[in-house]
């Protein structure tokens, strides 16, 4: 299990790219690139679009990674315990239904 940060990286690593490349070739700050492999900071959706597209990587698949991180921060930053996956899961499904 890897933070989508981590994820990024170990997808810049094993390509060889430094971060001033792959940030160059995304159209993005370094340091930037940098803030979001150590999770200090959250991607946007058009960032994660570019990433998906420059490796080659299902959108959709890490746009969950994405998602699943800022669950889990939001999860444990409230000190709540993960059954309150089980009633968002419910929830979406009521309002998918509306």
């Amino acid at each position: 299990m890897e933070t989508f940060g981590e994820y990024i990286k170990r997808l810049r690593i094993n390509r060889d790219l430094s971060i001033t490349r792959i940030s160059e070739q995304i159209g993005m700050d370094s340091s930037l690139w940098g803030r979001i492999e150590r999770d200090e900071r959250r991607a946007s959706k058009d960032v994660i679009s570019k990433i998906a597209k420059f490796f080659n990587e299902n959108e959709q698949d890490l746009l969950k990674r994405f998602l699943s991180d800022s669950f889990a921060y939001k999860i444990i930053a409230e000190n709540l315990d993960v059954d309150v996956l089980q009633v968002a899961e419910q929830k979406i499904k009521y309002l998918k239904s509306k």
